[in-house]
């Protein structure tokens, strides 16, 4: 009998103990979820380009996008497939903002800025870039994302530093920068359309055309945004928004001279301010009505970045125009 009542209460202490094991494990891993999550939200501060010994056409340019380039490669969250980050899509959405210009600027860099003429041959490591920064960001391996961004890294440098050799070469010409532009024009189009359709039922959107127009009405699209995605656009276009604004800094030195002889130099100062305002966080992107309590912050952002847009617009036709 005192056998039993002594394996009773030995049983019942290590059940106790088992109970504050269990507890102290969940608090742990709560803490560390918390932790990895709250690491993995942080957006890159803004980058500051240091001068460049030589003043080399193109250094800046490509250095920039060595930036947005690290920044991917060293915290890559698109592809995640384990847990907790895999449920975080802020970040891994910024991250696609940024890797859409990357793409952007090494085309152009591969296609135009690198060549003479159209029929010239491809820098090699310009195309390899490019080629790198086309794979699919969901990929977790065979190759994972994370490599084939340290590759276009990797032949960002080869091309670099042929270009202070003078084996590369660059050419910041009025036509290869429009060329450029003409490619952000697309890409902000298509982001602030998705910033503007309403996460209600559908309304008709009427997307914005490269030269800054409105197309017909036969064009416009009935655009549903669900209301869990409002966020995902926000962020994309915060990514964009964020690389641009690097990319500009580069593009005013590396085309000082075709932007002072146009004199564009305060449009790009003014297109540099617009998209570092670009750059707010809101505790909770609200997606209120206009008459509601709640801001619309896909709007505020909206408004910001259409602004900047149409002010590469009114560059595009300056430097074309002269």
């Amino acid at each position: 009998m005192s056998g039993n009542l002594s394996f009773s209460a030995l049983f019942g202490e290590n059940k106790n103990k088992i109970i504050y094991v269990i507890i102290l494990i969940v608090l742990l891993l709560l803490i560390f979820i918390l932790f990895v999550m709250f690491n993995n939200s942080f957006k890159p501060d803004p980058v500051e380009l240091t001068d460049i010994p030589g003043g080399k056409k193109g250094a800046y340019f490509v250095k920039a996008n060595q930036a947005l380039a690290k920044d991917m490669k060293d915290k890559w969250l698109p592809n995640d497939i384990f847990w907790p980050t895999i449920f975080l899509d802020n970040m891994p959405n910024f991250q696609l903002g940024e890797l859409e210009v990357v793409r952007y600027n090494t085309r152009v860099l591969r296609d135009n800025l690198t060549r003479m003429r159209t029929t010239d041959k491809l820098d090699p490591h310009a195309d390899k870039a490019f080629t790198s920064f086309s794979n699919d960001p969901y990929k977790w391996m065979f190759p994972s994302s994370e490599s084939k961004w340290e590759e276009g890294y990797n032949s960002l440098e080869m091309y670099y530093e042929n270009l202070i050799s003078g084996q590369s070469t660059f050419f910041p010409r009025a036509d290869n920068l429009v060329q450029l532009l003409d490619q952000y024009l697309s890409l902000m189009g298509g982001a602030n359309t998705k910033l503007v359709s309403s996460a209600r039922p559908s309304r008709a959107v009427t997307p914005a055309s490269n030269d800054g127009k409105n197309v017909t009405s036969e064009e416009t699209t009935n655009i549903v945004v669900p209301w869990y995605e409002v966020d995902n656009n926000f962020y994309y276009a915060q990514g964009i928004a964020y690389s641009l604004h690097l990319s500009f800094k580069a593009i005013k030195k590396d085309f000082y001279s075709v932007l002072q002889d146009k004199n564009c130099i305060a449009m790009v100062d003014r297109i540099i301010e617009d998209l570092g305002r670009c750059n707010f966080e809101p505790m909770i992107v609200f997606n209120g009505d206009p008459d509601s309590v709640f801001a619309n912050h896909s709007l505020n952002l909206s408004g910001i970045f259409n602004d900047a847009r149409q002010k590469i617009n009114s560059l595009t036709v300056a430097l074309v125009q002269g």
